[in-house]
């Protein structure tokens, strides 16, 4: 065979194999799919000989789909995909009737794999006005903005009043809403557009509306009452935008000196990260008064730009000089208004027969602080209504689920061993957990006490008859220990009254529970019970310890006998069971 004839050959096989290809993969499916359009148009035809009563009239138009005609028996045959087993798409495939120049024209459209017929089967396309997604404040006025244009490939524009509308916005209640607007081209192509309207509480709206004409909540309001970072807090006005809030009760002791240090090393630390996304950084009142100056309304002084500080004399003047002000706590409280550069001053509900709310002392001594912060106002308020028992929330806090690890839990949540009550500290690098029983022990309904044996108050779990003893080796008795782990513990030990960081010495021990450290988070008084402290003195006449008040000790004093409120750490392994973890519905704990 010579050359040419080789050469020949050769285009002849390649124009075979091509043609084949070419029939086999363009071709044959086009004259099969070409097969199924012509039987579901006849299919169609045979169901309207049969039923002529439903041929559309006028100008409306009759929808059949494929799975109808196979359900029907008009079609005998399944319709496949080429060269597959997988069936053409029954609801997406159709045949529409309508009645054109007094005779009925059929449009078929058949869906098969990537095959698809050629007749219009597409909706108009809807634009909108404005986002799909749109965000209102509750109680504004919503005003649907509309659709802006309905264009059809076939039909070109299309009245933007023929779009039906469906869907109401309750703006009075927070919630996601739908408006839904629908539309049809001359073949009833239909589109139809959703539009999500989420109607949301902003803090700074609610606010407002709360205090109407004043600038301060007054007197004891019931709807103040706000959660953040797992802690309950008071609203106490707006600061321009923003919302100023203050802890419902003490959090700590702190010496006056001390407490800017502690807001960041301790509070502020153990916030949680979420919560700390929604401070804004304010200045806060921190001028000093004269004793004749105690009803200022007016700050005339202001630290400079803080993420936390404590409320002012002019805060609680501006809640009212009632005796019913929740400014004015059941503890004692310092406020960040100075008497002089020795003396600050004190804020409390009770010893009033001076007229007055507010006492100065030493800044060496320690008094309850109750942390103000200033939240952004544009933060949502995701539930409740405000009052104490269902405080508003704003989703800075998600709650443990069954079978999650205590350790991996936030700050400030509570738990429940052996029908007390617990909260929760901090979780250490080991995996143990650092918790604080909310009040003192107490049987047959009355609260447990001790004392030292001798007027030597230095706190000592080695030492019989010694406080740091009685609740190390007592607290079973009373609480199920096999929850807890020991641990090593430090006694801070100081020469006279105990100041932040200030410890003379120190002595450690290893136990399962301990005595509060008066620096510690939560380890101020939550209920009128006395409690000892595990901060030490070496001057023995000094007692250490939170009175039935809620006062911390911070002198020599009458009293040497104390209830006794534990610390532990929960083992490393401590899986919640059920709870939210909440006061109300504190975490249950597997061992």
């Amino acid at each position: 065979m010579n050359k040419k004839v080789k050469k020949y050959f050769k285009i002849i096989i390649t124009v075979v194999i091509i043609a084949l290809f070419v029939w086999f993969l363009i071709i044959y499916p086009l004259v099969s799919f070409k097969g199924y359009e012509k039987q579901m148009k006849e299919a169609a035809e045979r169901y309207f000989v049969i039923k002529p009563g439903e041929l559309p009239t006028g100008e409306r138009i009759k929808t059949i789909t494929l799975q109808d005609l196979f359900f029907g028996s008009y079609i005998k045959e399944d319709f496949y995909i080429p060269y597959t087993k997988e069936p053409c798409s029954l609801k997406d495939s159709w045949v529409k009737v309508r009645k054109e120049n007094e005779e009925y024209k059929y449009y078929v459209y058949l869906k098969c794999g990537v095959l698809s017929s050629t007749v219009d089967h597409k909706g108009p396309v809807i634009t909108l006005n404005g986002d799909e997604k749109m965000t209102i404040t509750k109680g504004d006025k919503f005003e649907d903005p509309g659709i802006k244009s309905v264009v059809d490939n076939k039909d070109g524009k299309i009245d933007v009043k023929k779009v039906e509308t469906a869907g109401t916005v309750d703006t009075s209640k927070t919630g996601t809403y739908t408006i839904t607007y629908t539309v049809l081209d001359s073949l009833n192509n239909k589109t139809e557009v959703k539009r999500e309207v989420e109607v949301v509480e902003r803090l700074k709206s609610t606010v407002k509306t709360l205090l109407g004409d004043k600038t301060s909540f007054t007197g004891e309001p019931e709807n103040n009452y706000i959660y953040f970072s797992n802690m309950l807090f008071r609203i106490v006005d707006m600061d321009k935008d923003n919302v100023r809030i203050v802890s419902n009760t003490d959090i700590s002791n702190v010496n006056y000196n001390g407490i800017e240090e502690w807001l960041d090393e301790v509070f502020y630390k153990h916030l949680n990260t979420a919560s700390k996304k929604l401070i804004v950084e304010n200045k806060y009142c921190n001028m000093s008064v004269s004793p004749e100056n105690l009803t200022a309304t007016e700050c005339s002084s202001t630290t400079g730009n803080k993420k936390v500080y404590i409320p002012s004399i002019v805060d609680v003047n501006k809640a009212g000089n009632t005796v019913d002000n929740f400014m004015e706590p059941a503890t004692m409280s310092w406020l960040g208004t100075a008497k002089d550069k020795n003396e600050a001053y004190i804020v409390r509900n009770f010893f009033t027969n001076d007229n007055s709310a507010f006492l100065s002392f030493d800044k060496k001594y320690n008094f309850g602080v109750r942390p103000i912060i200033t939240i952004d106002g544009n933060t949502l308020i995701k539930s409740g209504t405000g009052t104490y028992d269902d405080p508003y929330y704003l989703g800075d806090s998600k709650k443990g689920k069954p079978n999650s690890l205590v350790s991996e839990r936030e700050t400030g949540e509570y738990l429940k061993i052996s029908d007390y009550l617990f909260r929760i500290i901090e979780t250490d690098n080991d995996g143990t957990t650092k918790v604080i029983a909310e009040n003192s022990l107490r049987q047959d309904g009355a609260n447990i006490k001790t004392s030292y044996a001798d007027d030597n108050k230095i706190y000592n779990p080695k030492e019989k008859e010694n406080v740091g003893y009685y609740i190390n080796n007592r607290v079973s008795e009373y609480i199920d220990t096999s929850y807890f782990v020991n641990k090593n513990i430090t006694v801070p030990i100081y020469k006279e009254d105990p100041a932040y960081k200030e410890e003379t010495s120190t002595k450690k021990y290893k136990v399962k529970f301990s005595a509060p450290n008066t620096y510690d988070m939560f380890s101020a008084a939550t209920n009128n019970e006395s409690y000892w402290l595990i901060n030490s003195s070496k001057d023995n006449k000094l007692t250490n310890g939170i009175s039935e008040i809620g006062a911390y000790m911070y002198g020599e004093s009458i009293m040497n006998s104390f209830g006794v409120r534990v610390v532990g750490y929960l083992k490393k392994d401590a899986t919640i069971v059920s709870g939210k973890g909440t006061k109300d519905s504190p975490y249950k704990i597997s061992k």
